[in-house]
């Protein structure tokens, strides 16, 4: 393998002139820095890892913490790290994963100076690991918004802006009676500030269109949604409409829903809001750009890695897509 001093060779310069183009220490001049980088290409030199961590003070990787909590949807989980991953690598950064839900691999990983950064994964409405994060003070993007940030950046989807959307289209066509589909009982049971978020637009939206609701949580089993369908109505009789924010669900609730002889949109307007491409049965609704949300993570986590940057809170958005699954109430 070619060394520094066989770069320094070919470009005619010394190896700590060398040492200062990789570095960027030190200015160099232009026609300098032109021949060490040509000779770099020529020899397919590459850097000792550990010895670049030492003079730059960084380490090349990022963290991804992914808590693989129970009943998760890994469709889903695995379109943001794909994002993540992907977008790491094209800014020449590896990542670490992390799939405890304790924050003892949080301390250990910054104490350890493993990683340059950490992007977190599924924050909960009142998340310990806010807290833990904020005393670490190293680099960190949130995915998701807890309600005390605690001066972190958070990236996430406008869940709360994408549930007025939906009770703007269902109250356009004239439904005032609509059912709320949710999370599972153990993301609402452990607070995900997603489905917090989206409950919370969801009933806000609907008093202000005078409208009735329920919502209820959803297995994503055929006897949890048929389950669902029963909690929904006892709370609210003879719904016109459901939101549906529970991609996994989905094919059981289509399919209690036909046991009954119910047809969509005819008997009942369903709209979803879901990652793309995870639900086997597209609705009208909004899907949530996982793929854009984990690219936002690792930009403005690498920006902070460069430098300070002021708190953020960055909400991404998607139009409503119309898939005739809606139409007015029967």
């Amino acid at each position: 393998m070619a060394t520094i001093a066989d770069v320094a060779g070919v470009a005619g310069v010394s190896a700590s002139t060398v040492s200062y183009v990789l570095s960027g220490k030190r200015a160099i001049s232009a026609a300098t820095r032109a021949r060490v980088e040509k000779a770099i290409g020529e020899l397919g030199y590459r850097p000792h890892a550990g010895a670049r961590a030492l003079a730059s003070r960084r380490t090349g990787a990022i963290a991804l913490v992914m808590p693989l909590h129970q009943g998760a949807d890994l469709g889903v989980v695995m379109q943001f790290v794909r994002a993540v991953v992907t977008t790491a690598r094209t800014h020449d950064h590896d990542v670490l994963l992390l799939t405890q839900e304790e924050t003892a691999g949080l301390e250990r990983v910054t104490s350890a100076s493993l990683v340059d950064g950490l992007v977190v994964l599924d924050i909960g409405s009142d998340d310990p690991r806010v807290r833990v994060l904020a005393r670490l003070g190293r680099p960190t993007v949130l995915v998701g918004v807890p309600r005390e940030p605690r001066g972190l950046a958070c990236v996430d989807f406008d869940f709360a802006g994408a549930a007025r959307s939906a009770v703007a289209h269902l109250s356009a066509l004239g439904h005032r009676r609509i059912g709320l589909v949710g999370a599972t009982p153990s993301s609402v049971r452990r607070r995900a500030g997603y489905a917090d978020r989206l409950r919370e637009g969801f009933l806000a939206a609907a008093d202000r269109a005078g409208a009735a609701t329920a919502s209820e949580p959803c297995e994503a089993t055929p006897a949890g949604a048929r389950s669902c369908l029963a909690a929904l109505r006892r709370q609210l009789p003879d719904p016109t409409a459901l939101l549906v924010h529970n991609e996994a669900a989905l094919p059981h609730l289509l399919a209690a829903l036909a046991e009954e002889g119910l047809r969509v949109p005819d008997d009942l307007s369903l709209v979803s809001i879901s990652a793309p491409g995870v639900a086997t049965h597209p609705l009208t609704g909004l899907d949530v750009p996982t793929g854009e949300i984990g690219r936002a993570a690792v930009e403005m986590l690498l920006e902070r890695v460069d430098g300070p940057r002021p708190p953020e809170v960055r909400l991404l958005s998607a139009p409503l897509v119309d898939r005739a699954s809606t139409a007015p109430p029967p």
